[in-house]
């Protein structure tokens, strides 16, 4: 088997393997709220039972995506009001079936992303983008980490993020970043970002003229270096964490020769 051939298996089965525990942990997490009524301030229109519901709804559609079927918001800003339609539509309310629906279409996507082998197809997505099958599993796992960590918060549980599970959901955001990336607000920047996930592996952002590249061949001189905690940098990318606090503590830091541009990466993107 070639080498990339082997790389992109380990990647897949590390993947599969996250997804599917993350899809236990969390539907035990959500299961165990004594109000399933109550408002998640992180998501302060969807109730417990709406964040459940969302999730649930996901592994099913991604696998669709996958298949070359299903729906997605032909732009980024459309995300919210395609997930609130998502959430008034759902099949049922009842948490236990939504809890069964999560778990059947988790498996079948991944049996499906399985049988791709060394081929996965390039699938639509959220704002017209085309990514890979196999990576999208790592958007997927940031949706139950980031919405478990939503509801854990409202619970008051902990609910600890392991480092290793950070560049699995990155594999995923890597691939749709450039089209979250606010005209606006990025239009006219040029600069190159390095981030350091403190004890895993780096990664690379190059904006020129306010169009993003990840990780690029020749990347040129690095602006500012970031060095973060991982499970901050995830928190920090979903917007579930403030960056300040987050300087304030030193889970994340910057030098290097333009330092101040730090603070200003996460408002270059649109907001979820």
């Amino acid at each position: 088997m070639p080498a990339h051939a082997s790389g992109r298996t380990e990647e897949r089965q590390a993947l599969t393997d996250a997804v599917s525990r993350a899809a236990d942990r969390f539907s035990e997490l959500l299961l165990s709220a004594p109000d399933p009524g109550a408002r998640v301030p992180a998501t302060p229109d969807w109730s417990v039972t709406d964040v459940l519901g969302h999730v649930a709804m996901e592994p099913g559609r991604y696998r669709e995506l996958a298949l070359g079927r299903g729906t997605w918001p032909a732009r980024v800003a459309d995300l919210p009001a395609f997930n609130a339609e998502q959430v008034r539509t759902l099949p049922t309310r009842d948490p236990d079936g939504l809890a069964r629906i999560l778990r059947r279409d988790v498996d079948a996507l991944l049996s499906t992303v399985e049988g791709f082998g060394e081929e996965p197809p390039l699938m639509f997505f959220d704002g017209d983008q085309r990514v890979r099958a196999d990576r999208a599993l790592g958007t997927l796992l940031g949706e139950f980490v980031i919405h478990g960590h939503d509801v854990a918060t409202l619970l008051g549980r902990p609910w600890p993020i392991a480092p290793e599970l950070v560049p699995l959901v990155m594999t995923g955001l890597h691939q749709v970043l450039p089209g979250w990336v606010d005209p606006a607000r990025a239009a006219g920047h040029t600069a190159v970002y390095e981030l350091r996930l403190r004890g895993l592996t780096r990664y690379v952002y190059r904006f020129d003229d306010g169009r993003l590249t990840v990780d690029p061949a020749t990347p040129g001189r690095v602006d500012v270096t970031l060095s973060a905690d991982p499970a901050t940098a995830l928190l920090l990318n979903y917007g579930r964490t403030g960056r300040w606090r987050a300087a304030l503590t030193g889970r994340i830091t910057a030098r290097g020769r333009r330092p101040w541009l730090a603070p200003g990466l996460t408002g270059r993107f649109r907001s979820a």
